[in-house]
């Protein structure tokens, strides 16, 4: 791939009309940091901005997609264009397509649900483990979870933080294509290539409008998880959870 910004955290190919954009934090698992959301706002940028660009990709590789938010040094100042991780909440006009291998966890899972399809493998894990640490998803991830899978599986996930394989995934109709490990990048890319055959104003257009109407003005969504985030900040069980995280324990926590 060609280095982009972000000290080599985020990294694109061109294939024809398609963008591939890779985490590459293999050694933090391509956890969330400000190097990471820089990349992702300028590959995205590029996306949404060059009209030789029809559809693009977003994978971790073979191994992880995304462990989350780095816990150590955070995601980084939301962008301009994307908001935080420079994705969450950006408007988009082009297809995006997630390629899973491994684990899709917290801030990693909700960049599985800014994309539009989703290849994984049979051995992908997807899962909220927030509550673990006295937190809730709060990129997107505890409104936006309840609209593509059904409201009591999105609400088991958000409360036990136990996560869900790739081949129930595909069962309850998050995965359009569950794939042998190690296949899903040839598979996503096959997809926008069927993708990228199609006239690229109506695959915009239609894009748009299920955009509409699968998650319309979020705006308040997103103020109500803000709010509630903060309060969680301010507990005693926030640091807890952080705390045995880093220190490899199980957490005591208070209730306060």
């Amino acid at each position: 791939m060609t280095d982009t910004a972000g000290a080599r955290a985020v990294q694109t190919i061109r294939v024809d009309r398609t963008l591939v954009i890779g985490l590459d934090r293999p050694a933090k698992r391509n956890a969330i940091n400000g190097a990471v959301t820089q990349g992702l706002d300028e590959a995205l940028n590029l996306l949404e901005d060059d009209d030789q660009l029809w559809c693009g990709i977003l994978t971790g590789g073979g191994e992880i997609f995304s462990a989350g938010a780095d816990l150590a040094e955070g995601p980084g100042e939301p962008t301009e264009r994307g908001g935080i991780a420079g994705i969450m909440s950006r408007v988009r006009t082009k297809p995006l397509i997630a390629a899973v291998e491994g684990y899709a966890l917290g801030g990693g899972l909700e960049l599985v649900l800014c994309c539009d399809v989703v290849v994984a493998s049979r051995t992908a894990t997807f899962g909220f483990p927030e509550v673990k640490r006295g937190l809730l998803p709060d990129f997107g991830g505890v409104f936006r979870a309840p609209r593509v899978l059904p409201a009591n599986v999105a609400r088991e996930m958000l409360l036990t933080g136990e996560p869900i394989d790739g081949e129930r995934a595909e069962r309850l109709g998050f995965v359009n294509r569950l794939v042998e490990p190690g296949a899903t990048f040839d598979v996503a890319l096959g997809l926008a290539a069927t993708i990228c055959g199609n006239a690229p104003l109506a695959v915009r257009e239609a894009l748009a409008l299920s955009h509409a109407e699968i998650n319309g003005d979020e705006t308040a969504s997103w103020a109500a998880s803000h709010a509630a985030h903060e309060r969680l900040l301010a507990s005693a069980d926030v640091a807890e959870g952080i705390t045995a995280f880093f220190e490899r324990r199980a957490p005591r926590w208070s209730g306060w």
